[in-house]
């Protein structure tokens, strides 16, 4: 079989019942926290006996697990939009706010807020897990923005003696604001409600100011 083959291939039963489960999973997590949901509700949103959630999942850690760790999956279109962009970029403050903005507008979605409030709030009975989430998602977020300014350092783009340390700083005035009025206040629709795109564009330029490379000034070159 072909890779065509398996694009186009139907989606089986049992891995539709196993999706839909997983769904009704993070809707009632979502709603009622951990200790709030049941199997017994999972089954009920899904549209399946308790008996299936069952056959599908061990156990409700199981299934927590899994669900939380299936949403870094989103974060594969934020990594390769790191690398479209500034792997061969001819305008750096203007890529860079394009992907700021975007970065924004994905992680400040209701969905992944909740869902960041759920993981910090089971962090200390679940810790491999939230850790796991951290790892697979933010920080494999960080390790592409660190390669690509290593890379950006090389081409005399940027003047970054530590690339991990500027993508913290990066990310950091990008998120530092927005991030946690959304989380103390339960505000997840901040996004919709605030402009980004000023978050954005300031958090570029302080950037570049900090980052940017100056001939003659700077101190870039190949990293070791």
């Amino acid at each position: 079989m072909t890779a065509a083959d398996a694009a186009v291939r139907p989606e089986r039963s049992s891995d539709r019942r196993h999706r839909e489960i997983r769904e009704a999973a993070i809707g009632t997590f979502l709603a009622h926290g951990y200790d709030g949901a049941t199997m017994e509700d999972i089954a009920v949103r899904a549209g399946v006996s308790k008996q299936t959630v069952y056959k599908h999942f061990v156990d409700k850690q199981n299934l927590f697990a899994e669900i939380v760790l299936s949403t870094t999956d989103e974060m594969d279109a934020l990594v390769s939009l790191i690398a479209e962009r500034l792997t061969e970029t001819t305008d750096l403050a203007k890529d860079l706010e394009y992907l700021a903005e975007s970065f924004l507008v994905a992680l400040m979605q209701p969905r992944v807020l909740r869902l960041r409030r759920l993981v910090i709030s089971s962090a200390d009975r679940f810790p491999e897990i939230a850790t796991a989430w951290y790892e697979k998602g933010f920080e494999r977020a960080l390790g592409a923005l660190s390669k690509s300014f290593g890379a950006l350092a090389d081409r005399h783009l940027l003047d970054v003696d530590d690339p991990a340390t500027a993508a913290e700083h990066f990310v950091g005035m990008l998120f530092w604001i927005p991030i946690n009025k959304a989380m103390f206040t339960g505000d997840d629709d901040y996004g919709a409600s605030h402009e980004l795109a000023p978050v954005a564009r300031a958090a570029t330029r302080a950037f570049m100011s900090a980052y940017g490379y100056v001939p003659g000034q700077g101190t870039s070159g190949p990293l070791e």
